[in-house]
């Protein structure tokens, strides 16, 4: 089992057309998060809201991986990860503004949003609540004897949850294939993860339950799905679960508004040149990317995202008597044979 940090892709080895893929992923994601928190800001977008900007690299390394039959679920910061895996940017601004376009037909919102038709399970208001959602996805996989697999992100707190053991423990021992990927991103919440665990890398913690781990640099996108790529291979081939722990940094607030008086302004300063986009397009200069190029594919996104709010703002907002609809069991068409008062 490997066990030591992998290295960063050497630049030699540097594949220009993915780079710029992953690129148009994480500016599609940059630009849906600033674009969304100004409008909450503003507000126009109800509820809470946890931005992933600074942490672009993992949900777009990782997604980039993926297919579409593959599953994934997120945590409350799960916007990124859901554009990655393939929804569509207008349904999720509508599904974020409330309105009855949105994914969820503007029922789950930011914390909870869900995307079946592309395997993504939902974020999750609940910290390590997908854990369960991952390890049941991946043993219907084997059940089913396809070669699908099921990718868990979470965060440092999550670590410390019992739904982390035990998820970890069933899937190991099932040899399911299951991904699980830790976003280092040194807080749970408004705590350090350093006041809180006394190990550096929070990957050794899979070493409990005979899993493999990889720790990676998560602001290297290149980085991120290389990884990735050895923990899909792994699963796919029957031979279970992998920790992935990418190491990162969350540039804002743990919510918008955030007074952030847990942390000093400096060492958010100090991470500004580890952003995995700035990197990414020197990357991406130095292979003969220009200038104008790399400005196209920022420029695209914040058109997409402009587009995206015109969609939401010209849909209704969800009709009060469909509050409901879709909760019950009727309305799923589940079997209500245990006499429950749907």
């Amino acid at each position: 089992m490997q066990h030591s940090p992998s290295p960063n892709i050497p630049s030699t080895a540097v594949d220009v057309d993915l780079g710029l893929r992953l690129l148009r992923t994480m500016r599609r994601i940059r630009a849906f998060e600033e674009g969304i928190e100004a409008l909450f800001l503003a507000g126009r977008v109800p509820g809470f809201v946890h931005l992933s900007i600074g942490q672009e690299a993992v949900a777009a390394g990782v997604c980039g991986v993926l297919r579409p039959t593959d599953y994934i679920a997120s945590t409350h910061r799960g916007h990124g990860h859901t554009l990655a895996k393939g929804s569509p940017m207008d349904r999720m601004t509508a599904e974020l503004m409330g309105r009855s376009t949105g994914l969820c037909k503007g029922k789950g919102g930011s914390m909870h949003v869900a995307d079946f038709s592309c395997g993504m399970l939902g974020a999750n208001g609940v910290v390590a609540g997908g854990f369960g959602l991952v390890a049941g996805a991946a043993l219907s996989q084997k059940v089913l004897g396809k070669d699908g697999v099921a990718v868990c992100f979470f965060g440092d707190g999550a670590t410390n949850r019992g739904p982390f053991h035990e998820n970890l423990n069933l899937s190991a021992v099932w040899n399911l294939p299951a991904i699980f990927v830790l976003e280092a991103n040194a807080y749970a919440s408004t705590t350090p993860t350093r006041e809180t665990t006394k190990i550096e890398h929070l990957a050794v913690r899979a070493d409990a339950y005979g899993i493999p781990y990889e720790i990676a640099d998560g602001f290297d996108a290149f980085a991120v799905l290389a990884a990735t790529q050895r923990a899909v291979e792994r699963a796919r081939a029957g031979g279970g679960p992998t920790f992935l722990e990418f190491d990162t940094y969350r540039m804002r607030g743990h919510y918008v508004g955030d007074p952030e008086r847990y942390r000093e302004r400096a060492e958010v300063n100090a991470h500004k040149s580890d952003d995995p986009i700035v990197r990414m397009e020197a990357v991406l200069a130095e292979h003969g990317v220009d200038r104008a190029a790399l400005e196209r594919v920022a420029l695209e996104a914040a058109e997409e995202f402009e587009a995206a709010v015109a969609f939401a703002e010209a849909s209704p907002f969800p009709d009060p008597s469909e509050a409901l609809v879709g909760a019950l069991a009727r309305d799923r068409e589940i079997p209500n044979d245990r006499g429950w008062d749907a």
